[in-house]
């Protein structure tokens, strides 16, 4: 009796591509055309997170040549339900990458869930075959079975809420399989340290999605070293976050769970607690055990690649936070609620750095929930006023403010005004092409989890201080708060059995 090899994916789309060669030997790039890449030399993706940010970033990352997503997963199946920045922007998304302008036509709300995961990467994938069907993405509820099933892939995304991104790349990077995630790399200290620990043991490529290159922090630098404000004092980095309601205390009601969602995958190394739909979806980044807070969220953005432009090595040696305050009536009576367990409607955290190889010793000043610095006189009387984000470096002969989002960045020094030429064209490579060629090549990318240690554990570290109330002094070499004791709790998690690290 016969007997048939079992092949995987990737063998399979290799063959296809040889089999497809078999009477004429052109070239690659003439057989597909420019950019043409041969499917056994496509990264193979398993996408973990289908919510309302996997799928927008998925419909741009889909038609990169150099890849396949091969398995999507969610503990969500589907539903209508989510939270995002606008109504219609997700399915417009899909839409747009589709080239059908009915998708979704039917759907009442904002979608999302693994069964649009996979319907969208099959639709997509099928456009391109005679057929016009596709069926070689995969669906999967817990991320453990797609590790454990899917043998032939190489790389893993990860899209869902902080408190899961650490558990799923460590176990990620010890299946072999490189890793590509959302900020931040974790939501706690310990975690993160693990997590990095696993990379450089594993020796797999990572990626931390928050880096970018910028070249208006090259300007700045290059204003920094020149002496153009004289020596750097502070940086004040502020956001318009958070976006999304921010409760003070746990809920007390119980809805149900609901259908086709698995809430204790959801949960995965948080202890147990009811469901509440207060804790998904978009608003989770609130709370301290899901979330990491508006810093984590855009802060990551800004202060990522601004580290890495101005060489700053070592994360902050203490923080001390500010925080809004509330009240509730009992029996009509006011009384402060003390919050612990998310983040405030806004604060302020100012981290105090050691000097660096090219800096002095500096302050950081991050601000969210609406604060922002004074606007410096220079700026108002020159009838400016500062924007909702913003970055501005203060010496102490002259400030740059720069924009957010890479604006060209002003110098005011001497009582002059100094505006930032246009800013340089970069390489041209997008961020997905820089991790996607490092992963190809099994190479670090520039956003690799290894160079990412300074900027995480300072931001990790100001959600420590908001917790305790106090300053905190830091010793990072030990991963240790040396002036509160019981404030070393907030570096650790306390994990729900059978998910300890």
């Amino acid at each position: 009796m016969a007997t048939t090899k079992k092949i995987n994916r990737r063998e399979f789309l290799g063959s296809a591509a040889v089999a497809s060669l078999a009477f004429t030997v052109v070239p690659r790039q003439v057989l597909g055309g420019p950019g043409y890449v041969a499917p056994s030399d496509k990264i193979t993706l398993g996408y973990i997170g289908c919510g309302t940010q996997g799928l927008r970033e998925m419909t741009a990352l889909i038609s990169n040549p150099a890849l396949q997503i091969v398995a999507v997963c969610d503990p969500n199946k589907f539903t209508t339900d989510y939270v995002d920045w606008s109504l219609n922007d997700v399915r417009n998304s899909i839409r747009k990458a589709l080239g059908d302008n009915s998708w979704g036509e039917a759907i009442k709300g904002i979608p999302g869930g693994r069964d649009i995961g996979q319907e969208f990467v099959q639709k997509y994938y099928g456009k391109s075959k005679d057929s016009g069907t596709y069926k070689g993405c995969a669906s999967y509820e817990d991320f453990r079975e797609l590790l454990e099933r899917e043998k032939d892939l190489n790389a893993i995304k990860i899209m869902t809420p902080d408190h899961l991104h650490g558990t799923i790349a460590i176990a990620s990077m010890k299946k072999g399989k490189h890793v590509v995630t959302h900020k931040p790399i974790a939501n706690r200290m310990h975690e993160f340290r693990l997590t990095v620990d696993t990379a450089k043991k594993t020796g797999m490529s990572t990626h931390l999605l928050a880096w970018s290159k910028r070249p208006d922090y090259d300007t700045i630098k290059k204003w920094i070293s020149e002496g153009r404000i004289g020596k750097l004092k502070e940086i004040h980095n502020w956001s318009l976050r958070p976006m999304w309601p921010q409760w003070q205390s746990n809920p007390t009601d119980t809805p149900p769970v609901p259908k086709d969602f698995n809430w204790d995958l959801w949960l995965g190394p948080v202890p147990d607690r009811p469901y509440h739909p207060n804790y998904t979806h978009a608003v989770f980044r609130g709370w301290y055990d899901f979330g990491a807070g508006s810093i984590a969220d855009m802060g990551h953005y800004s202060l990522f690649p601004l580290f890495m432009t101005l060489g700053i090595n070592t994360p902050a040696k203490n923080a001390d936070a500010y925080a809004t305050t509330t009240c509730a009536l009992q029996n009509n009576v006011s009384v402060g609620v003390k919050n612990d367990v998310a983040f405030p409607l806004s604060c302020i955290i100012r981290f105090k750095f050691d000097a660096q190889a090219e800096l002095p010793p500096f302050d950081l000043f991050w601000y969210d929930g609406g604060m922002k610095p004074v606007t410096p006189d220079e700026y108002s009387e020159a009838g400016k006023s500062l924007e909702r984000e913003g970055m501005m470096f203060v010496g102490d002969k002259g400030k740059i403010i720069g924009g957010f989002r890479g604006e060209k960045p002003v110098l005011y020094s001497e009582n002059k005004m100094l505006q930032a030429e246009s800013a340089p064209e970069s390489s041209g490579q997008n961020s997905n092409d820089v991790w996607i060629n490092a992963f190809k090549n099994n190479t670090q990318s520039p956003g690799s989890f290894i160079y990412a240690g300074p900027v995480t554990e300072t931001i990790l570290l100001g959600a420590v201080a908001l917790r305790a109330g106090k300053k905190v002094e830091y010793d990072a070499l030990n991963m240790k708060i040396t002036n509160i004791p019981e404030a070393n709790k907030y570096l650790v998690r306390e994990y729900r059995k059978g998910w300890e690290l």
